[in-house]
């Protein structure tokens, strides 16, 4: 009876959660189902709506999010049509293929309205109603645009995932969606799910270097693979992520904003949804960011092994076991005088020369007896492995940075990223832009909106200011012992390295204002 009460407890503690998930497949199967029935008498029955439907959607979803522009009616019209002539051969009126199109893009959005999905609900015992949208409208300058839902980028998603596109970077698509309609319960699932898929990645990085160290030509062939297809998104997803973590913190400046208009329930449920949101984004970016760094160790480790084995071949070795096994083979014992021949070669006569004579003459003995020197040999105590080595580099370009920017901040009381980074440029040169720790540093900078030295320095509570505690020098933390600043994310997205677009790598990253506390 126990199981059963717990089995009867599941049913409707997770129906719920259940039907939201179910919710976003309805509209698809909706349309599929009947909509061109009824339409010119069932002209156009052979016509797949089901295909139409999953092409329309990667077809917002590119110039939504990956073009980040809003598209007009007039570009969808041309995309459709072009896609009927292509795929389904249609040759009609021009007027009539307007037509169906227009009819194909109502059936979409539904007229402008939610499909409604109806349910039973047995914790309350009754009958609900889940709307859901796949295609929205806005109006600007008297033009309507139109962009993709969250709901419909998370149902195509879940078909298949973007082809020649990153998976994390798909998935934080997703998350703005989310986050920008408040949906922040729904996006903690989401940011679980690219940590999973950084966590993947991480595993599968291990996995190639087990194989390296086996099998050396698949290995390479596989860390190849494994660099082109998480290496050349880096940039991309770190802007990404740099995007969402200040929509994150305009969210839960919001919600403090509101919170006095608010009952105390709502309240606190919505500030703890927030919270959770940002833990997990914060520890996603961790991982990304020690994704990268293992990245490039993956490089250098590839290499180091591909020199090795390529050494390995070019050493002279001759096998007698395989060279014996040939002579049965070709069944040739007289093969093996040029085998035995050789070590026969040598000739053990040995001569004196004359001419070393007069060398023994002249030679004086030595009458005093030598002790051997002995060489006492100390142990290499500062010795330091490769990741170490990469450790201590990273903690003193963090500690560098941060008291930059502790320099400014004394001489200016506030800086923005963009002046900030101008003065780098100027002090380090454009090469600041190809360094990953530089990144690095901004995203863990980040995690916190208030930093202060007095309070770093009795008890840090982040990797970074441990690693800047560490490699600061005396002189600096005694001149900054007071300083303090905080941080707010501004709007603007900076391109970052050299103006000129063809030389340019095309990074962006949001602009961020420091601002000076303390004396």
């Amino acid at each position: 009876m126990a199981l059963k009460h717990i089995m009867i407890n599941d049913i409707i503690a997770e129906q719920m959660d259940r039907i939201q998930n179910l919710k976003k497949y309805y509209p698809f199967f909706v349309l599929y189902e009947n909509t061109f029935s009824q339409f010119k008498e069932g002209k156009f029955s052979y016509l797949d709506m089901g295909y139409i439907t999953l092409a329309s959607l990667r077809f917002l979803i590119n110039e939504n999010n990956f073009h980040e522009k809003e598209i007009t009616y007039d570009e969808y019209e041309a995309f459709l049509l072009e896609l009927l002539h292509r795929d389904f051969s249609l040759q009609e009126e021009a007027d009539e293929e307007r037509e169906l199109a227009l009819y194909i893009f109502d059936k979409l959005k539904n007229d402008g309205k939610a499909f409604e999905f109806r349910f039973f609900d047995p914790e309350e015992k009754k009958q609900k109603i889940s709307r859901v949208k796949l295609i929205e409208s806005t109006v600007k300058d008297g033009q309507v645009f139109y962009h993709v839902t969250s709901d419909g980028i998370e149902f195509y998603l879940d078909t298949k995932e973007v082809k020649d596109e990153s998976k994390i970077n798909i998935q934080q698509l997703l998350l703005e969606k989310m986050i920008r309609s408040d949906n922040f319960k729904g996006g903690i699932d989401v940011v679980r799910r690219i940590n999973r898929e950084v966590l993947s990645l991480k595993a599968e990085k291990e996995t190639v270097i087990r194989l390296l160290r086996t099998e050396v030509y698949e290995g390479a062939a596989a860390c190849e693979k494994f660099m082109e297809k998480t290496a050349k998104w880096f940039a991309e997803e770190q802007r990404l992520f740099a995007k969402n973590k200040a929509l994150v913190d305009k969210a839960i400046q919001k919600a403090q904003a509101d919170s006095g208009s608010q009952k105390t329930g709502e309240r606190s449920g919505a500030l703890a949804e927030i919270s959770r949101l940002e833990t997990e984004l914060k520890k996603t970016i961790f991982s990304h960011s020690e994704l990268i760094a293992e990245t490039a160790e993956l490089s250098q480790i590839s290499d180091q092994i591909i020199s090795r084995a390529k050494l390995r071949k070019l050493r002279p070795v001759f096998d007698f076991h395989q060279t014996l096994n040939r002579l049965y083979e070709k069944d040739r014992p007289q093969d093996m005088e040029y085998i035995l021949k050789p070590l026969f070669s040598p000739k053990l006569f040995q001569s004196f020369s004359i001419l070393s004579i007069d060398n023994l003459l002249t030679l004086k003995a030595d009458d005093g007896l030598k002790g051997e020197t002995i060489e006492r040999q100390e142990a290499e105590l500062d010795f330091k492995y490769d990741d170490e080595k990469l450790d201590l580099s990273i903690g003193r370009n963090f500690a560098m940075l941060f008291a930059e920017l502790l320099q400014r901040l004394e001489k200016w009381d506030r800086v923005t990223l963009k002046e900030w980074n101008a003065i780098l440029e100027i002090k380090f040169g454009e090469e600041i832009y190809k360094n990953r720790d530089y990144y690095a540093f901004l995203i863990h900078l980040s995690g916190k909106n208030r930093y202060s030295m007095e309070e770093m320095q009795k008890k840090p509570d982040t990797m970074l200011e441990e690693m800047v505690l560490t490699h600061m020098s005396d002189a600096d933390k005694e001149r900054y012992r007071d300083m303090g600043f905080t941080i707010d994310f501004g709007d603007e997205q900076l391109m970052i390295g050299p103006e000129d677009p063809e030389e340019s790598d095309g990074q962006f990253i949001t602009d961020m204002i420091f601002e000076r506390s303390g004396k």
